[in-house]
């Protein structure tokens, strides 16, 4: 008995399982010759993507990992392990690379105002944090608080704005001008559509400065020129200077993102907002803004990426940033020549932070979806 009529003895007409699909046709496979050599243009480039791989990560893991050395006091203990990478040298200079030139006395206060910003951030990342109203009003609260505890006064021994560095300047930088740039950018962005012509006309004259200077003309204007414009005798910090010109900085552009959320706004939900009564802020707040947002969320991101990495220019202007305080170990002489290292290290932090966003992001877009396409 062949085959067919055994298979039929066995599954009665209209029962017999589905057979499984070709092996090129689901799965890996499928995604393989989709993507990687779905024509000849795709097959040349993946062909070349996997050489230049082959020929750049096998001499890079050996020289970042097989052949380097972990411990040591100076690049000639390194030279005499091994050929490869100086890791040491950012093992010697970790503490000063994490706080600068905090006092190592007080270093439990910016360790207690990170673990406080991310308690911070709960409940503005996800919705379903325990207590979350509660949470809410702490994160209001969170930048006197962490202001407090890193400068001190009130009970704490007053620290120098001169004495934050490292990652932990980029942090406060970025942290800051994140958080304000925000609410500011919408507010500009709302007042760049508002029917008062004083309103708007102001709103459309600082976005535009702000997107025709570079940051580091801003950053020079904060650090030299800013106290010709102040009362003689003030002294005005120059972080907060910092700050404010980054955050103001930030806000002009987010406030064209935020501008482009609102104009792919359908006139309708407008004109329904106002048919049922509501007022303008509350038909913001509820209605339009919500949206708009939501549209602005890679733009938004983006801003937030771009601010978060020009923190580094700061070192223009005698701030040490993680670069900075690279740059100013290696002028020691028994570290001198691992500049190689300490962009490593630096572009390996930053490469973590702004990754961490992007995927956030991108989580919150999917969140969000609708499913609703104009």
């Amino acid at each position: 008995m062949d085959d067919t009529a055994a298979a039929t003895q066995k599954y009665p007409p209209g029962k017999h399982p589905s057979l499984p699909p070709p092996g090129l046709s689901t799965g890996p496979l499928l995604w393989i010759k989709e993507n990687l050599f779905g024509s000849v243009t795709n097959a040349v480039l993946t062909v070349l993507a996997a050489w230049l791989l082959w020929v750049t990560i096998p001499p890079l893991l050996q020289w970042a990992f097989l052949d380097a050395a972990f411990t040591g006091e100076s690049r000639k203990d390194c030279q005499a392990q091994s050929p490869g990478a100086c890791w040491a040298f950012i093992q010697n200079r970790f503490e000063l690379f994490v706080y600068g030139f905090y006092p190592v006395t007080e270093r439990w206060r910016p360790n207690l105002a990170a673990v406080l910003l991310v308690v911070a951030l709960l409940p503005v990342l996800w919705d379903n944090v325990p207590q979350r109203a509660k949470l809410l009003i702490f994160t209001c609260a969170y930048p006197f608080v962490a202001g407090w505890l890193l400068i001190g006064g009130l009970g704490l021994k007053p620290v120098t704005t001169d004495q934050f560095g490292g990652f932990l300047l980029t942090l406060v930088i970025g942290v800051t001008g994140i958080s304000f740039s925000l609410p500011l950018g919408v507010l500009l962005a709302l007042g760049r559509q508002s029917k008062m012509p004083v309103l708007r006309t102001l709103s459309i004259a600082f976005i535009e400065f702000i997107r025709g200077v570079p940051l580091i003309t801003l950053l020079f204007v904060a650090s030299a020129m800013l106290s010709y414009f102040l009362p003689p005798g003030t002294d005005f910090n120059l972080l907060v200077r910092v700050l404010i010109m980054v955050t103001l900085f930030a806000s002009g552009y987010m406030a064209e993102v935020v501008r482009g959320g609102l104009q792919a706004i359908p006139k309708g939900q407008y004109e329904a907002a106002q048919s049922m009564g509501i007022g303008y802020w509350k038909m913001m707040r509820l209605v339009v803004l919500p949206q708009a947002l939501k549209i602005s969320i890679p733009g938004i991101v983006n801003t937030f990426i771009s601010l978060y990495k020009d923190t580094t220019l700061v070192i223009i202007i005698g701030l040490l940033d993680p670069l900075g305080i690279g740059k100013a170990s290696l002028a020691d002489a028994k570290w001198q020549g691992l500049s190689t290292e300490v962009y490593i290290f630096v572009a390996v932090f930053f490469f973590i932070s702004c990754f961490g966003m992007s995927r956030y992001a991108l989580y919150l877009e999917r969140k969000l979806d609708t499913g609703y396409r104009r």
